[in-house]
């Protein structure tokens, strides 16, 4: 039996209340959805800035009544301490999600990207170190390794931030360092990789390249590549991420006051996740015929990302259950759905 599979097991037998920010976004939907099917008690806090009550309408479809009924939902704004202090209170884990993601949303309006991800943070591990929780988890990204040219990503070694938003982030692990030494209170930051799957928004200017790209596919539309197409990434999908969340929360003390990398461990390009999407999108009866047009590259990308997943492995457990061909096959009957209402 894996780490995973045991901790699920030790979770049903004996719940916790856990606290989920950013739960009407896209992962902190799937971590509230796979946590109410552990028998879990979760407290949501969300201020709809990008998540979707949407987002929320469908858990409780996936969920049974019982379930359902332990869930309690705040609208509130992780800037506001005062919020921040009610949602923590009689909680055992935080998730902490809540903040706004995108380079581009971040190079466009610096100053909300800075509230929210840095205030905002600042905030939520405050009021969790003052509650006594007994783990913090939250979002970190690996935007954070910026300009490091050597491939895979370790844990150890990050460049300059390309952006406000790598900023943002980079502040969050160093602020989580600091209240580790100074009060005792350690944390685990996960770095995502290109997190993707179901209920992950295709609508807006700042979406994200997997649904903007079934959609634009499915509508016809046609498909924009920044660049040759040979930018590559190490796409991770959703119930990758919930598991490395999970394990983080239920962590030794040994293994927190730590960042990790949250992904697969492998390096696709942008030609290639072209390729699975109309390869996932035929095998769910939608034919794409058109070819994907190329323009110039965006400001503050990096070229190529991939992770080094040991350090998760070895001092988690962590076992990534899906690549990226096989989570694009589980997500891709979602987006045909959620397109075509």
């Amino acid at each position: 039996m894996s780490k995973y599979e045991q901790i699920q097991q030790a979770l049903q037998s004996a719940p916790k209340v856990w606290l989920v920010t950013g739960v009407a976004g896209f992962i902190g939907s799937n971590l509230l959805e796979n946590l109410l099917k552990l028998g879990q008690t979760v407290v949501g806090l969300d201020n709809f800035a990008t998540g979707h009550q949407r987002n929320l309408d469908e858990v409780k479809t996936r969920v049974s009544e019982e379930q359902w009924g332990k869930f309690t939902f705040i609208e509130g704004d992780i800037r506001d301490f005062e919020t921040c202090k009610s949602a923590v209170t009689g909680v055992d884990y935080v998730l902490h999600q809540a903040a706004l993601g995108s380079v581009p949303r971040s190079i466009d309006d610096p100053v909300t990207t800075n509230s929210a991800n840095i205030t905002g943070f600042l905030n939520m591990l405050t009021a969790a170190k003052d509650a006594q929780v007994a783990s913090f988890t939250y979002a970190a990204s690996s935007s954070t390794y910026g300009d490091h040219p050597a491939l895979p990503k370790v844990e150890e070694n990050i460049g300059s931030p390309l952006s406000p938003y790598a900023v943002t982030k980079y502040v969050n692990e160093l602020y989580a360092s600091v209240f580790a030494r100074t009060y005792g209170f350690k944390t685990i930051g996960l770095r995502y990789f290109n997190v993707f799957g179901q209920r992950q928004d295709p609508n807006g200017a700042y979406a994200a390249v997997i649904p903007k790209w079934t959609a634009a596919m499915i509508t016809g539309e046609g498909v924009c590549i920044n660049g040759d197409g040979e930018t590559s990434r190490d796409f991770c999908f959703i119930e990758n991420v919930v598991q490395m969340n999970i394990l983080a929360a239920t962590a030794e003390s040994d293994s927190k006051d730590e960042v990790y990398n949250v992904a697969v461990g492998d390096r696709t390009t942008l030609n290639q996740l072209y390729a699975y999407l109309k390869e996932a999108l035929g095998e769910n009866d939608v034919t794409v015929t058109m070819e994907p047009e190329y323009r110039d590259f965006r400001a503050g990308d990096v070229r190529h990302s991939q992770a080094d997943i040991s350090k998760a492995k070895s001092k988690l457990g962590y076992e990534p259950l899906f690549t990226i061909k096989s989570g694009i096959g589980k997500a891709m009957p979602w987006y045909k759905s959620f397109l075509s209402h």
